[in-house]
């Protein structure tokens, strides 16, 4: 006699196994949220150490560094990567059957978890520059603008923050884009540029514009990087919203 063998039936995959197929989807090309990024901190940093020893060479102090903006250097890149991540991707991803919700919520993720990973890198560098007291060379590179001014934990914060930002702002306007492509795009921001012209206006209208300058002289950099990461989660909420009945269209 054979015995009958009963087909076992494969199990649905968990939701965060669908979440983390989604993260390693995104990173299938690595260079382009770590590679690219890193690459151009690496030649702002190059090109800081040329400029400390020019500055050093005609006798003068690099002090002045101090408020160069390259620390800021790779944030105007991650706006692209944040597009590239929904718009590449998304519809590659619907094509093997991912959810919308799965999707926005992986690819939430992953700008996370590079936002945290990248943000403890920028603190260990401002530190180590401090330590090394500029890298031996009077280099301003992370140790400028507000970096370096406060405890190790501000930097994290606002590096977080500030990298969050950039990535939704992408991400985002990428889903307004494929939902009602050129049109929703320049209407948004012409409604955005509305709404603070008319702030501005009612403000001047009524006198209020130097008790508006002396509270915002009261913020913390915590203060203003909260504010920041609250617009961040604006744009993470309104892009969900949107992408769930975007269609990819060439």
């Amino acid at each position: 006699m054979t015995t009958a063998t009963v087909p076992l039936t494969p199990t649905a995959p968990s939701r965060s196994d669908r979440i983390w197929r989604i993260v390693r989807l995104h990173l299938a090309a690595p260079s382009v949220f770590i590679g690219i990024p890193w690459l151009i901190v690496g030649i702002a940093f190059a090109v800081s150490v040329a400029i400390a020893a020019l500055i050093t060479l005609s006798g003068e102090d690099t002090d002045g560094m101090r408020y160069s903006w390259a620390v800021l250097s790779p944030q105007w890149y991650l706006v692209v990567v944040g597009v590239q991540a929904v718009g590449m991707t998304f519809p590659f991803a619907l094509g093997f059957g991912v959810t919308r919700r799965d999707f926005w919520i992986g690819t939430s993720v992953l700008f996370a978890v590079l936002s945290l990973v990248n943000a403890a890198a920028f603190t260990i560098l401002v530190q180590l520059e401090k330590l090394t007291d500029h890298w031996w060379t009077g280099t301003y590179m992370f140790d400028s603008l507000w970096y370096g001014i406060g405890p190790w934990y501000q930097d994290f914060f606002s590096t977080f923050a500030l990298q969050m930002f950039v990535f939704f702002v992408g991400a985002a306007a990428t889903t307004l884009y494929m939902r009602w492509r050129v049109v929703g795009v320049l209407a948004a921001a012409v409604a955005l540029a509305a709404v603070l012209l008319g702030v501005g206006l009612v403000i001047g209208l009524a006198g209020g514009w130097d008790d508006v300058w002396a509270w915002v002289a009261t913020f913390t950099v915590t203060g203003v990087f909260s504010g920041v990461l609250v617009a961040a989660l604006l744009c993470a909420v309104g892009g969900y919203l949107v992408i769930r009945r975007a269609t990819p269209r060439s």
